[in-house]
């Protein structure tokens, strides 16, 4: 069974910072690309990072470059996703993906999804 298991949401006030996991399991995980989508209420799904099987090649949406970070461990079967400066319009459902293609930010070219974590960055 494939499972892909978000953690490390909660309340932070702006300026704070979160290291948010995903651990995956029932899959090859250092086969996949991985990305990591945002959804606030009200709005679309917001891609906002992705990195590569072999955690090379990285990519960032735009609100959130030299803010987040996104890395993985192979060994371990997870994925990180270090938020820094956190601003009040990051407050989202933080989901993480795997795709086996480069999916880029498509989230029709993700083939597993987590459950999220909700993040919220509020004084």
């Amino acid at each position: 069974e494939v499972q892909l298991v978000e953690s490390g949401g909660g309340l932070v006030q702006p300026g704070g910072s979160l290291r948010l996991s995903c651990a995956a399991s029932g899959f090859i995980f250092s086969s996949n690309w991985m990305g990591w989508f945002r959804q606030a209420p009200g709005k679309e799904r917001e891609g906002v990072a992705l990195v590569s099987p072999g955690g090379v090649t990285k990519d960032y949406g735009d609100s959130v470059k030299g803010r987040f970070t996104v890395s993985r461990d192979n060994a371990k079967n997870t994925v990180y996703l270090q938020m820094n400066s956190l601003k009040p319009e990051d407050t989202a459902m933080y989901y993480c993906a795997a795709g086996r293609l480069y999916p880029a930010f498509n989230p029709s070219h993700y083939n597993y999804w987590g459950q999220g974590t909700q993040v919220t960055v509020s004084s």
